[in-house]
Parts: C-alpha cells; sequence; structure tokens
C-alpha cells in the first residue's frame, strides 16, 4: 500500500465514516486533500465551483476566483518539503465538512510551523466556499509590560502556508550563502536577494524567531565564530575571527560572546586551553 493509499484509508476508514447525506461532501473534501498531497493544481480547480467563495482570514482578505490558481500555486511546497498532522478527525456534516491540521516546513527545527482549520461547503459536487483559518505555532511570548507587535496578514500579502515557505527560505539562505559575513549587510539587501519584502522577513524574524534583524545577524555571526575557535590561541586571534565573522564592532562581539557563553573571551579560551 502506497503512502497516499494509506493516508486515504486512515483518513476515509478508521478515522471518519460518513453518513450517506454526507458522503457527497466528504468525497470530494477527499479528493480536494489528495489533490493538494500530489500538488495536482489542475485537479485541486476542477473541484472549485467557478465562482467559489475562498477566505483567508490569516490575511483578512477574499481570494478573487480570477486570482485563485496563483495563490493556491503560490501556496504549495516542493514535493516532500513540509509535514501536515491532523489535528482533529474531518467532520462532515451534510454540505458542510470542517478539518483542522497543523503544517510544519522540514529543515527548519520546527519552527516554522502553523496550525490551519478549514471549513469547506459543497454544493452539486463542487467547492463552493473555503474559509481558511490560521496561526502561527511558537511565536515568541512577550511579558504584560512588554509592547505585542503585530501586523496584519494583509499587510504581509502572503497566506500562512506561504509565510512558512518564507522561513524556509529565509533560513536557507542564511545557512547556504553565509551574509552576515559582511558587516555592511542590511535588510534590503536580504529583500533583495531573496525577493520576499522587508515587512514580511521582519514579521517572521520577530513573531517566529523573537528576534530583530540585527540580533538574528550576531547570532549567526557568533555561531559561525565559535564553529572557528580551534582556529583560536590568542586574543589577537579571536578578535580578527570576530571581525572576519561580520562583527563590526568588537563591543558588540564581547556583549554577544558574554550573553552566549556566559564567559569573556578570554576566559573562554583560558577553560578551552585546559579541558
Amino acid at each position: 500500500m502506497s503512502e497516499e493509499q494509506g493516508w486515504s484509508a486512515t483518513l476515509a476508514g478508521t478515522i471518519y465514516q460518513p453518513d450517506p447525506a454526507s458522503a457527497a461532501t466528504h468525497a470530494v473534501v477527499m479528493r480536494y486533500h489528495q489533490a493538494w498531497r500530489r500538488h495536482d493544481i489542475e485537479a485541486l480547480m476542477a473541484l472549485f465551483d467557478p465562482q467559489v467563495e475562498y477566505n483567508d482570514f490569516f490575511q483578512g482578505r477574499r481570494i478573487p476566483p480570477a486570482e485563485l490558481r496563483d495563490y493556491l500555486l503560490g501556496s504549495m511546497p516542493a514535493a516532500g518539503d513540509e509535514s501536515q498532522i491532523y489535528t482533529d478527525r474531518l467532520r462532515v456534516d451534510g454540505d458542510t465538512a470542517f478539518l483542522q491540521y497543523q503544517v510544519t516546513l522540514r529543515g527548519t527545527q520546527g519552527l516554522v510551523s502553523f496550525r490551519s482549520s478549514e471549513a469547506y461547503s459543497v454544493r452539486d459536487g463542487l467547492i463552493i466556499r473555503v474559509n481558511e483559518h490560521a496561526a502561527l505555532v511558537g511565536q515568541p511570548k512577550h511579558t504584560a509590560s512588554e509592547p505585542q507587535p503585530r501586523m496584519a496578514g494583509s499587510r504581509l500579502g502572503l497566506s500562512a502556508r506561504q509565510l512558512s515557505q518564507l522561513g524556509g527560505d529565509i533560513q536557507q539562505y542564511f545557512q547556504q550563502s553565509q551574509p552576515y559575513l559582511n558587516p555592511d549587510l542590511d535588510m534590503t539587501q536580504v529583500a533583495s536577494a531573496t525577493g520576499y519584502t522587508r515587512n514580511q522577513i521582519s514579521y517572521f524574524l520577530n513573531q517566529v524567531l523573537g528576534l530583530s534583524f540585527y540580533q538574528y545577524l550576531n547570532q549567526l555571526r557568533l555561531k559561525h565564530l565559535l564553529d572557528r575557535l580551534d582556529e583560536a590561541t590568542s586574543m589577537t586571534r579571536i578578535d580578527e575571527l570576530a571581525r572576519a565573522a561580520g562583527f563590526r564592532s568588537l563591543s558588540t562581539f564581547y556583549r554577544c560572546f558574554r550573553e552566549e557563553t556566559g564567559l569573556s573571551p578570554k576566559a573562554y579560551l583560558e577553560q578551552k586551553a585546559t579541558s
């Protein structure tokens, strides 16, 4: 039995047994999610009524039928690039269905994930309405005295699934290209290199990772340096490594180093030499 057959059997059999009045709706929703897993845009579009009402409440907007194809294509990850876990059984009542799931982008240590719920209305074998709600998982917590920055999804111009892909793209860009080694790197350069806007990148860093842009850069720079500390035999050498890692200011480097290790660079080297 293939993975898709196993998934279908689980969702259609063990988890849910449709009553006769809901069988048609159940079948349409099953075909919809099977097409999504296959990244089959033609099969998806064939299941929509020409005047389908598609509401993305994460962005706070309705997707016009003429834009729905591009919207769905933009939300599809590369094959095998995400893990989708259903958090409740498929619930069907007559011409309506409700499904909840959590999506995590692979290779991002669980940082880039969201919970979603979708409500479908079906008529004459076609989906006439989709209401999609989503929320990012693992957003940083703030104390009561701290401001809680929020940006409306409509200002981002991305669905929750597209935002999760943004997170994967940003992390991949920094890991592979190591732009943080440039001490003059700024948000505009990252936006130009990745194709995302400054607002979209800021939202991911602030709301998902809980870091400002420069905090994120310094975190990457420090990790880069710590991975190369075997090359350091003196304070002069570690200062050179700090500059090579992209730190423009040594005082910033010393502060970040102590915050990360609990030691000054000198104490760290001494401890390393005796261990």
